[in-house]
């Protein structure tokens, strides 16, 4: 399905860019190395709000502009609150974000190709995929200033064995792209000329499969992780059997059985 360009408003704190059938969302705060304000936030929010009831959208990659990613929250923010409410709700809403992540129907692709430091690696670290360049790295660096980054530890231990996520997080070290790769914090690194296409292609590939049976799995994905194994072969046998019943797999199943072409499901 061909998408126009989306017109966008350089000044926006997030680009958004569309194209047969992937979303492109840009953080645009490149002077502060795309910190995640508030304000930044309530941004990637209502994005994804409008991207989450957009079936024109099959798969959103998250990148940004600027020397960095993103280099976590905003010290100079949060410096200025002192009222323990007003830290409070700043947390929660930057929480309340990452679970918008995870919980949009669509798989969401970061393409990193700089630092993604605290809570900028929470978020690289949160996405279903991600695609980094061979200058990019990664820390939970809120140690070096006497904060322990709690937060961006939730997505950290998820992607990364125990030990060496609380190696990240005691030391606050930097770890570099072929790294991130081993411990499997990210899916591919490439040199910085190649990322675009690299993600571009792995997107690509991605929007050409069934929409719904990506929704679906992706949300069973996510609550089985949660549960003990029998609640989630439980969880699984109920998402499969949705799925299988769902007109697009038989589709697909019949078209297999009878030697014929794969749907289009990119073109509907």
């Amino acid at each position: 399905m061909d998408t126009p360009n989306t017109t966008v408003d350089t000044e926006a704190l997030v680009l958004r860019d569309d194209n047969n059938g992937v979303a492109v969302l840009t953080l645009n705060r490149p002077a502060k190395f795309n910190a995640l304000s508030g304000d930044l936030m309530t941004e990637i929010e209502k994005t994804l709000a409008a991207i989450a009831e957009d079936r024109s959208v099959r798969v959103v990659v998250l990148a940004a502009n600027g020397k960095a990613f993103s280099a976590g929250h905003d010290l100079k923010e949060i410096s200025g609150k002192t009222a323990r409410d007003d830290v409070d709700a700043l947390f929660r809403q930057c929480s309340r974000m990452m679970l918008a992540v995870t919980h949009l129907p669509q798989p969401v692709i970061a393409r990193v190709h700089g630092i993604a430091t605290a809570a900028g690696c929470q978020l690289a670290a949160t996405c279903d995929l991600a695609v980094a360049s061979t200058e990019a790295r990664f820390a939970t660096s809120g140690i070096n200033v006497g904060l322990f980054c709690a937060t961006p530890g939730v997505a950290l231990s998820r992607n990364v064995p125990r030990k060496k996520a609380m190696e990240m997080l005691l030391t606050g070290d930097f770890i570099d792209a072929d790294t991130a790769l081993a411990l499997g914090l990210v899916n591919h690194v490439v040199a910085p000329d190649e990322l675009e296409d690299a993600t571009n292609a792995l997107a690509s590939k991605i929007a050409e499969r069934s929409p719904q049976a990506i929704s679906m799995g992706k949300e069973l994905f996510y609550r089985q992780l949660e549960g003990g194994l029998e609640a989630a072969y439980a969880a699984a046998v109920d998402t499969i059997v949705c799925n299988l019943m769902d007109g697009e797999a038989r589709e697909g199943i019949d078209a297999f059985i009878s030697k014929q072409p794969m749907p289009k499901w990119r073109d509907r």
